[in-house]
């Protein structure tokens, strides 16, 4: 019981707006009472089953299995059954989902490389900040547009929900599609891994000046630019220090005997940092992210002739604790709320927004032979980054009024279900249109004759 309780001290510190026990709260007895041990296993087991069968038919529809926990969620919660519903409250619930966001952002970090965050090139970068900085200003907007009553922390946040791209879901539809190794593909993965990481900065600002004025006082320009020099320091320093250090931490720890030495030395490495950037006021996930990047396999190539590759070992402990993210912020959604005619209306425009601010990134793919469109469509889905800042909203106050408030939270989650329904299909056509362009380029290429416009209109007459 006493280790459960360091647990959770531990969480305490890597979680924002969860409170480290006190010792007088130590007690085997009070802490956690046996029964609710018993309702804890029984909630995690109905969530899990939830999760994989509502993963299970968004697959077989050809969806992200991350839709149908989300999905999966959204019917527990709104069931009637009281305690499905109050899991969405239940503190030791939203625990794990935490531990479970961590664990994302750590798995998203692995799949990307240091070398392709440094080398994706301007226009990836060009790509990203237009994917960041449209959305954020439409969605601000539209925020004070369709809620004027709220504050200006309010239509802040909520521009901040449409910013990041999800780097899981526009990879496995690019993959699926088999299109994972064009330029165009690349110029997309590398975009949104800058555009998560600008998404993070976006967020630790905002949520910085939101929590200043729940405080009464308000964060000064020069405040704002400290949080943005400390994003960016933590992220350039742990990504310095951690491929210089990384190498020899990981040369010790294949001394050790036993099983799991791999997968616990990189757990510990990632809740660490985790830890760090959230006591400098970032979000833990930001350090879960960059701790995925720094570990690459040359790291660890001590391990590699007695365990699997690192993502592999992650793998099952993240598809424990991920779904549960998911399935509760699912639960989380007022489908009564979301039936209000504003809400539905609010969760229409914020899609809208969504999509269309996402289709600034097409700019950055004019010119040099590149599918534009497909660029643009293919920064569409929010997916679970999207939920992670709507979670982090519901959390934040202003003078005791939730920046997120269920209503908007509601919205926002609809709003990520439908840019994640809207892309792959329509990544599909447009890749499909694309290469039909790229075709026809390359015959006029090969005959210029044949492109003038005579020998088109002839070609119609026959």
């Amino acid at each position: 019981m006493h280790q459960l309780a360091g647990l959770y001290l531990l969480a305490g510190a890597a979680v924002p707006g969860l409170s480290p026990i006190s010792a007088a709260s130590l007690d085997p007895a009070p802490a956690i009472p046996v029964n609710h041990v018993g309702a804890l296993l029984l909630a995690l087991a109905v969530i899990l089953v939830a999760a994989k069968v509502g993963g299970h038919l968004a697959e077989w529809l050809r969806q992200p299995a991350v839709l149908g926990e989300l999905l999966a969620g959204v019917l527990l919660g709104n069931c009637g059954i009281a305690w499905l519903h109050g899991l969405g409250t239940d503190p030791a619930v939203d625990l794990f989902a935490q531990v479970g966001v961590v664990l994302l952002l750590f798995e998203v970090g692995l799949e990307s490389r240091v070398v392709d965050v440094l080398q994706v090139g301007g226009r990836a970068l060009l790509v990203a900040v237009l994917g960041v900085i449209t959305p954020w200003i439409l969605g601000w907007g539209l925020g004070a547009l369709l809620l004027p009553d709220r504050s200006v922390y309010v239509h802040a946040f909520l521009g901040a929900t449409l910013t990041a791209t999800s780097v899981g879901i526009t990879a496995r539809v690019l993959k699926d599609l088999g299109h994972a190794q064009t330029r165009e593909a690349r110029i997309i993965l590398g975009a949104a891994v800058i555009d998560d990481v600008l998404g993070l900065v976006v967020l630790a600002v905002v949520a910085s000046v939101i929590k200043a004025a729940d405080l009464g006082s308000s964060a000064s320009l020069a405040e704002t630019g400290v949080v943005i020099l400390k994003a960016v320091a933590f992220m350039v320093g742990a990504l310095t220090l951690g491929v210089l250090l990384t190498p020899y931490l990981f040369r010790v720890s294949a001394r050790l005997r036993g099983s799991g030495v791999l997968l616990s030395t990189s757990l510990t490495f990632c809740f660490l940092l985790a830890c760090l950037a959230s006591n400098i006021g970032l979000a833990p996930i930001v350090g879960a992210y960059t701790a995925g990047l720094v570990l690459e396999e040359p790291h660890y190539l001590g391990f590699l002739g007695r365990d699997r590759s690192l993502p592999d070992l992650v793998s099952p402990v993240s598809s424990f604790l991920v779904p549960v993210f998911f399935v509760l912020m699912g639960i989380r959604v007022d489908l009564g709320a979301v039936l209000n005619p504003a809400a539905a209306w609010l969760a229409l425009l914020l899609a809208l927004v969504a999509i269309a601010g996402k289709q600034a990134c097409a700019l950055g793919g004019l010119g040099g032979g590149l599918d534009a469109l497909s660029i643009g469509i293919g920064m569409i889905p929010r997916g679970e980054v999207g939920l992670i800042f709507a979670s982090i909203g519901l959390s934040l106050t202003v003078h005791g009024e939730r920046v997120v408030d269920p209503v908007t939270y509601s919205a926002v989650v609809l709003m990520v279900m439908i840019t994640t329904l809207v892309t792959p299909p329509a990544l599909k056509w447009s890749l499909a249109r694309g290469r039909g362009v790229a075709g026809r380029r390359a015959e006029n290429e090969e005959s210029p004759g044949r492109g003038s416009p005579s020998l088109w209109f002839s070609r119609g007459a026959q």
